[in-house]
């Protein structure tokens, strides 16, 4: 695995820290079961995104979709 660091100057304890993580991650996939089917996190989910009601058309349309109301 090859990391790059495109943008910034971390320290060498940033750096350790975020290679923590990664190597955490990549250990835990690992590990899980191949056979066992993955949940879809929540976050992705599509009723997450669209909770409310849409705008309805109209000459003001534009901005409802922009500002929360």
């Amino acid at each position: 695995m090859v990391i790059k660091v495109v943008k910034g100057n971390p320290t060498a304890e940033e750096l350790a820290a975020a290679l923590a993580v990664v190597q955490a991650r990549a250990a835990a996939l690992a590990s899980a079961p191949s056979g066992a089917p993955r949940v879809a996190d929540e976050w992705s989910a599509p009723a997450r995104v669209a909770r409310r009601r849409l705008p309805r058309p109209g000459p003001r349309a534009w901005g409802r979709t922009y500002w929360p109301g």
